[in-house]
């Protein structure tokens, strides 16, 4: 009973051993994170499968001489393998700790009993892994592992040439073997505490991620260079970055942080790791201090955010400090791309409801404009008598542009009408303003349909601050330019020009009330093909233009 005791100790003794260098390896970073993954790459399981032959090897070597066999937790090292990281290291564990058992004790007594069953003991593990529960492996393997220490006691018995023999070395080490697979369970449990580890961080990121969403909804409501700034800055302050920034497809948005006097928002991107994230949609690090304008940055993660499975820009998250990607920020770089993905989404369409909004009380504003129809109908009168015919004409275009107005729908309508809209209007103003107004026509001829009331509010903008405001006589140019894979609708006056504050406010979405017209159309513009309107000071005069990308049939 004594021998026994003392059998069972050592053997518990060197399982200890194990269980002490797996703890270890589970404390460092880099070991964590691969037992953590619920996948593995070629390099990891070759790593892992390294380490668990060492320990079979190592249990080997380490084993209680006994009449020719060995004590030993070979099998437990086995079978731990297999259950916590599958066949490829459960099968290949099993098979070279079992060769070489055979290997340095060829012909001994237990030499071809121990090479079987650490071999089926693999298999056993990865029959373990794939159809037990995890929460029951561990029991599951340490039924697994004494199973295939009986199978090892039956073997020596028949394998062993003298009944007597097999008898006596079973009968002293089968007990001690057979208990000591219980080791297995503390094996999978250290292991798949390291898991539960990773559940718990993940649960901390989601709950970081939704305080962050929390915080950051408010400015979101209204997407601006302002509003984007302090979702950085809240960011920046949760997760303890030294630098945070948010771009769109060509440019920073917002940058807050060390080196914010170095960035200029609304500058073109300019890192090719971003260039590669935008084209990619993959969430990057990077320790490669080239990749910033600042050599004191010497880490980047680099966040895709996505509308509708597009990238629509990125999340970049700056550190001083080279660090390593670990499992607790890619949970939260995850969660933080989905959050502010989802608020983008969010905000755009609330931009939709707000801009349709707006084109509502835009459209209105035209129906009942006292000025605009007063000014026309005084026109008109002014005509009856003296040229009937010029009267009826503007009664017909003044028909016409009420008409677009009043009936206005969301539905689309050709070029043509658009271009129709435009005329009628313009030979209401013409007739007003005589030779101070010239208007220009320049348009070829394109099968496209458009948004009502998208062209004719740039060319009343171009007239009313434009033209007429000019020097001697005002003129505006409207031109409908076929291009390779667009067409450009283009309107330009001969006024002052206007100020570049005002072109800079439009793009960020600050238009005072008065200007709301231009605002609308370059909203609508933006939400409906992707880009806004583009507004340029000319020598003399303004130049507005926007594009329409043509599909392909």
């Amino acid at each position: 009973m004594t021998a026994f005791v003392t059998m069972l100790f050592q053997l518990f003794e060197r399982a200890a051993l194990l269980i002490v260098f797996l703890f270890l390896v589970t404390r460092m970073p880099r070991f964590k994170e691969i037992l953590q993954r619920e996948k593995h790459s070629a390099s990891e399981l070759a790593i892992l499968t390294s380490i668990f032959c060492l320990f079979a090897i190592l249990s080997t070597y380490s084993g209680i001489h006994v009449d020719g066999s060995l004590v030993n937790v070979r099998v437990a090292t086995i079978v731990s393998s297999g259950i916590l990281f599958g066949p490829v290291v459960g099968i290949i564990t099993g098979v070279v700790a079992g060769l070489h058992r055979y290997l340095i004790d060829i012909g001994g007594v237990t030499a071809l009993p121990c090479f079987i069953t650490s071999t089926f003991a693999g298999l056993v593990s990865v029959w373990i892994h794939r159809s037990v529960k995890k929460s029951q492996r561990w029991i599951y393997g340490i039924a697994g592992g004494m199973f295939c220490e009986l199978l090892t006691m039956l073997l020596i018995l028949l394998m062993s040439g003298s009944t007597e023999q097999g008898w006596s070395i079973v009968s002293r080490i089968a007990l001690p073997m057979i208990l000591g697979e219980i080791n297995i369970g503390f094996i999978v449990l250290l292991v798949m505490s390291v898991e539960g580890e990773k559940e718990k961080i993940a649960a901390m990121q989601a709950k970081l991620s939704l305080d962050i969403a929390n915080k950051t909804l408010p400015y979101f409501r209204s997407v601006n260079k302002d509003s984007l700034a302090q979702v950085c800055r809240i960011i920046k302050q949760e997760i303890h970055a030294d630098a945070v920034a948010m771009t769109d497809t060509a440019s920073v948005l917002a940058y807050v942080g060390f080196g914010d006097e170095r960035y200029t928002v609304g500058k073109e991107i300019v890192s090719a790791l971003t260039k590669k994230v935008i084209h990619e949609g993959t969430i990057t690090f990077s320790n490669d201090a080239s990749e910033h304008h600042l050599p004191q940055i010497q880490s980047v993660l680099i966040i895709p955010l996505k509308e509708r499975e597009k990238v629509t820009g990125t999340l970049k998250m700056y550190y001083r400090k080279a660090t390593k990607m670990t499992y607790s920020q890619q949970s939260l770089a995850i969660g933080l791309s989905q959050m502010i993905s989802t608020q983008l989404e969010i905000s755009r369409l609330e931009q939709i409801k707000e801009a349709a909004s707006k084109a509502e009380l835009q459209a209105l504003q035209s129906k009942i404009n006292p000025h605009f129809l007063f000014n026309a109908l005084n026109t008109i009168a002014s005509l009856i008598r003296r040229d009937p015919r010029k009267a009826r004409a503007l009664i017909i275009h003044l028909s016409g542009y009420m008409r677009s107005n009043i009936e206005r729908t969301d539905e689309l309508i050709s070029m043509e009408e658009a271009i129709q809209q435009v005329k009628d209007y313009v030979e209401i103003e013409k007739a007003r303003f005589g030779p101070r107004l010239e208007v220009t026509y320049q348009i070829e001829d394109v099968d496209l349909n458009i948004p009502s009331l998208l062209i004719q509010p740039l060319v009343e903008n171009a007239i009313k601050h434009g033209a007429l405001k000019a020097k001697g006589a005002g003129s505006v140019t409207l031109r409908v330019q076929k291009m390779a894979d667009r067409v450009r609708v283009h309107v330009r006056d001969n006024g002052p020009g206007i100020d570049q504050n005002i072109v800079e406010r439009l793009y960020q979405n600050q238009m005072p009330a008065k200007k709301i017209g231009l605002l609308n159309v370059h909203q609508r513009v933006k939400l409906i093909y992707g880009e806004g309107l583009v507004v340029r000071s000319l020598s003399p005069g303004t130049g507005v233009f926007f594009d329409i990308k043509k599909v392909s049939q």
